[in-house]
């Protein structure tokens, strides 16, 4: 399918790693000018080349910054536009948060779990919303199916996910009247570094001797049957940044294999 994205300009932050360089890379192969935006310049630049390498283009540019920061998050907008001279697609991903029981999380995991992941998200869509209402453009906000349910140790993953799904539908309802597109995407289990952290943490608390063990048991947990790949949700974040989802506003869509079954 010819998504009809070539000279389309993006900008993906949290772009160093797993899911974020893997959207970069995917919009790269679609024709699409990225800007990378993470803290890693060293991993932002290998991110880069591999970009070069597939797309067989060099119409990607990076910023290491702390998206924390509001000046950086700003920067970041200001760094594509340079670059590109537009901006019609922002892809917000940056962010992680601790996973632990509730009682031994201090004050500060809390701030900053918000301060990257919910606030970078916000920052970024205010710092690029003018270029993108410009341009009749869009934003695609990776959130995660942690917002869908609780959970005794993602508490603070599950907070910050379910005020970003809100804050989706709020920019949609404003992007209808001026013309920007605004969707979400809830991955599931992504073959990605932080999943291997994941595998490492159910591993020392249930005692397994493999990997294959720790995997098997997540996959029971959630109810499904394999892993999912960073370029899935790549393919499925080109696909709402392009024309053909002209008519998808507001929307969240789970990329889990099934394991949200509410409604």
């Amino acid at each position: 399918m010819d998504l009809n994205l070539q000279g389309k300009t993006a900008l993906v932050t949290g772009a160093s790693r797993g899911i974020g360089a893997a959207i970069a890379r995917e919009l790269a192969r679609e024709g699409v000018a990225v800007c990378l935006a993470a803290r890693d310049r060293t991993k932002l630049d290998e991110v880069a080349g591999s970009i070069a390498a597939i797309s067989g283009s060099n119409r990607t540019t990076f910023v290491a910054c702390d998206l924390r920061a509001p000046a950086a998050v700003q920067a970041a907008v200001d760094t594509a536009v340079a670059a590109f001279g537009r901006l019609d697609i922002l892809v917000n991903n940056a962010g992680a948060t601790r996973r632990a029981d509730f009682f031994n999380l201090s004050e500060e995991d809390w701030q900053d779990g918000f301060a990257l992941k919910f606030h970078g998200y916000v920052r970024a869509t205010r710092a690029g919303w003018p270029h993108l209402r410009e341009a009749k453009g869009c934003i695609v906000n990776i959130v995660g199916v942690g917002s869908r349910a609780g959970s005794a140790e993602f508490t603070i993953g599950g907070a910050v996910n379910v005020a970003l799904l809100n804050f989706t539908k709020a920019m949609a309802d404003i992007g209808i009247k001026q013309g920007v597109r605004v969707n979400a995407i809830n991955p599931g289990l992504i073959e990605t570094e932080r999943f291997g952290r994941n595998i490492e943490r159910v591993s020392h608390d249930q005692g397994f001797s493999t990997r294959e063990q720790a995997v098997q048991f997540l996959l029971a947990s959630h109810g499904t049957t394999r892993v999912g790949r960073p370029e899935e949700i790549g393919w499925l974040t080109a696909y709402l940044a392009s024309s053909k989802a002209d008519f998808i506003q507001g929307c969240v869509i789970d990329i889990d294999g099934g394991a949200t079954r509410a409604l």
